[in-house]
């Protein structure tokens, strides 16, 4: 009897060091020798939860939940009722979740008692609202359970509540005021005012909601947080979901990535159990894969990532769309990336793909489609700011370039090349580079062009963006002719000279296929000749190749 003291005792102390494994392993000792009280059991199963043994979790407070009722205790029986419905719920089993949930409401309403659990059960409703896009819908529902949380004072539903309220803000477009609600739970989570399961939520939850209102220096800032967090905690497995994707998103953004690789990887691992949730984890993350690749030039894996993730129910674009205009497919690319957008009515769904629509229809010829996207991003970026900003800068400054409007361009790419630099985003910056680097060309500040595409041949080099790197190496070194040719001209003629197509030099130098028409006729005219073959070897005396 005195070791099982002991044991229950040392397991006990554990549990509020947070030491999670010596408590689950000592209290699952201890109750083995005789069956824990609802309150061990209820720690037993935190502890297990906080080690990732899910299933020893709910069991743990299914036992708790029975010896709550047998001792009269109805509103702790809901609370772990709801606990219980919730991880089936995102374990992707709806009908024993909902079972649990109807149990819980059941319970409440035949106790004749309140408390803060009446706003526990609000929210599978808020998820299912907000989980169908009913943003609206899901903020008032999350106000109501944070005015309950608020009269029972209820740190873990209050935060639980207002966390979602921010995300619907958020995805209503109202960032700014999301934000705010963000900045305050991050107070909240890193002060230790929660419970430890609902830490974990919190900080995994917010950082979803920053990566997809495009706050990049808010993800990082939680991201950061969560990672002192567990450091705090060695004995804890890091079990936070998508948490795992969105922390590679982000390693990906920052430039680093081996460990995006890495984080994507270990997020697919986690996730191989059947079910609707673990699949979309796996899916995104074999998305993140593919983008890793496509960026990297091994096409053939990028091609099996965005495979995979198609076939785990997440949409690979626009990184496939972008990876055939890599390929030269570009009737293929405009093609899916037309259908993906057009299927986009979510406004910061639509922000992930207009700036590779921009792109693509820059690339093949489609001017106007491409001026009236440019046109749909800056509305969502006068909304959400931040990184939609600098992309619809960019996107603006690139469709600029092609209509061959150097100084309005470089009015676009200045504020755009600022924004990527201050969101730590070296990948955005460098295409921004080369982008400034034409333009100034184009108006003849050949030294500014040097530098720029310099700095950014040395950014692509350092990421390990080979294609990227291989065409500003086809655009470096130019010398300027004393014959009447732009530099622009001079740009068609080289690679006129190294035998390549209309087609392949509109996506070399990012301009429409019509206006490296207009350019060749042009320098026909400048040189005095009728054919290609005699341009390039025009280009071959002048040393243009």
């Amino acid at each position: 009897m005195t070791d099982t003291v002991a044991v229950l005792d040392r397991g006990r102390k554990a549990y509020v060091r947070a030491a999670w494994r010596e408590a689950f392993q000592a209290l699952s000792e201890a109750d083995r020798a005789a069956a824990l009280s609802a309150q061990d059991l209820e720690a037993l199963g935190r502890s297990a939860y906080m080690v990732g043994d899910t299933d020893a979790y709910v069991a743990a407070l299914e036992r708790a939940y029975r010896a709550h009722l047998e001792a009269g205790a109805a509103l702790p029986a809901v609370r772990l009722a709801f606990w219980i419905g919730h991880s089936l719920l995102f374990r992707a089993q709806p009908v024993p979740a909902g079972g649990w949930f109807a149990r819980a409401q059941r319970i409440f309403d035949e106790s004749g008692e309140d408390g803060a659990e009446r706003g526990w059960m609000l929210i599978p409703a808020w998820l299912q609202q907000m989980g169908i896009g009913d943003y609206e819908s899901g903020y008032a529902t999350a106000g109501e359970a944070a005015d309950i949380a608020r009269r029972f004072d209820d740190a873990d539903l209050l935060w639980l509540a207002r966390g979602d309220q921010g995300r619907a803000l958020i995805n209503m477009g109202r960032v700014a005021d999301g934000l705010r609600l963000v900045d305050e739970m991050y107070v909240v989570a890193i002060e230790g005012q929660l419970s430890p399961v609902v830490t974990g939520i919190v900080y995994c939850n917010t950082i979803a909601y920053c990566v997809d209102g495009y706050a990049l220096d808010h993800a990082r800032e939680w991201t950061e947080a969560l990672t002192r967090w567990c450091e705090g905690q060695p004995e804890m497995e890091e079990h936070f979901g998508f948490c795992l994707v969105h922390r590679a998103e982000l390693h990906h953004l920052s430039g680093s990535w081996a460990i995006a690789h890495e984080e994507s990887e270990r997020a697919a691992a986690r996730h191989t159990v059947a079910g609707q949730l673990n699949q979309l984890v796996r899916g995104k993350a074999a998305y993140v894969q593919g983008e890793i690749h496509r960026l990297a030039g091994d096409f053939a894996a990028a091609e099996r990532s965005f495979r995979e993730a198609n076939a785990l129910g997440f949409e690979p674009q626009p990184g496939l769309a972008l990876l055939r205009l890599m390929q030269g497919s570009r009737d293929s690319a405009a093609a899916a990336i037309r259908r993906a957008t057009g299927e986009s009515t979510q406004m910061l769904r639509r922000a992930r793909l207009l700036p590779a629509f921009v792109e693509i229809t820059v690339a093949v010829g489609e001017l106007d489609r491409a001026r009236a996207a440019v046109e749909d991003l800056e509305a969502i970026a006068s909304t959400v700011g931040g990184a939609v900003a600098a992309m619809a800068d960019c996107a603006k400054g690139a469709l600029l370039v092609a209509r061959d409007e150097p100084r309005e361009a470089l009015m676009a790419l200045r504020p755009g090349l600022a924004a990527w630099q201050r969101l730590g985003v070296p990948y955005e910056a460098a295409r921004a580079r080369v982008l400034i680097g034409l333009a100034c060309r184009e108006l003849g500040d050949h030294d500014t062009a040097e530098l720029e595409l310099d700095t950014a041949r040395a950014a692509f080099g350092q990421l390990g963006a080979k294609p990227d790197q291989a065409r500003v190496d086809a655009l470096v070194g130019r010398d300027r002719m004393d014959d009447g040719l732009t530099v622009r001209e001079i740009d068609v003629l080289r690679l006129v000279a190294s035998g390549r197509s209309n087609s392949e030099i509109a996506a070399a130098l990012v301009i429409s296929e019509h206006t490296v028409a207009r350019h060749l006729q042009n320098i026909f005219g400048k040189l005095g000749v009728s054919t290609r073959t005699a341009a390039a070897a025009y280009a071959f005396e002048h040393r243009l190749t």
